[in-house]
């Protein structure tokens, strides 16, 4: 894994982190610099903080100045920027955590960051529900059963296919304007979707669910 850079941004905190020592590139954007602090996280193993830094003040912070990397360009989130210089650093598999909670906007941006870039990195979200990420026309996901499938297009998708859902598609198109396709489950422990063209963002549960939720 450690050819895949862990990068931490300003949503909710992890309510635990991954192993460090598993990634080839670790590092937060300014806003999430304080919630890795106050956590505990081992700040000796980021290579890079990067953002505007208008939120930091106090000596605790000058100890990692040789660290920060200033961004001032106000027409890209933070996220986009710090995806930018990971992609100059040679990295394109990205775990990312806090991308989700607070403003939901921000978290909506997050997931626009990601399609923006979906052609040149594998970009993995976690948070405490679920982990999802954008997917090719042809994937499989292995250890699924029982865990919470959505399927959400972005913005539609056609002629999709699947395989090992609870509530199977066959050939059918998605959209965000008439049919979504969340809160399904995986019935078998391999899962396969296809599809012809458009996008799609699938979200994986963490936990495994006893029983159908139908919401």
């Amino acid at each position: 894994m450690r050819d895949k850079a862990l990068l931490f941004i300003n949503g909710d905190a992890p309510q635990s982190f991954p192993d460090p020592d598993h990634y080839g590139l670790i590092a937060c954007t300014d806003g999430a610099f304080h919630y890795l602090k106050r956590l505990g996280f081992p700040m000796d193993k980021l290579d890079f903080i990067s953002g505007d830094f208008d939120s930091h003040s106090g000596s605790d912070e000058e100890m990692y100045q040789e660290k920060f990397i200033l961004t001032l360009d106000q027409d890209k989130t933070d996220f986009h920027k710090a995806l930018e210089i990971i992609l100059e650093k040679g990295f394109s598999e990205i775990d990312v955590f806090g991308g989700s909670g607070g403003e939901q906007d921000h978290f909506l941006g997050n997931l626009t960051v990601a399609y923006t870039f979906k052609d040149q990195m594998e970009i993995k979200f976690y948070d405490e529900f679920s982990e999802y990420y954008f997917i090719p026309n042809h994937f499989k996901l292995e250890g699924a059963k029982n865990r919470m499938i959505s399927l959400y297009p972005f913005p539609s998708v056609n002629n999709i296919t699947t395989k090992g859902l609870n509530w199977p598609l066959t050939n059918e198109t998605l959209s965000i304007t008439s049919r979504i396709g969340t809160r399904n489950f995986a019935v078998e422990d391999e899962i396969s979707v296809e599809y012809e063209s458009g996008d799609v963002l699938l979200f994986v549960g963490i936990s495994e669910i006893e029983y159908p939720a139908i919401y």
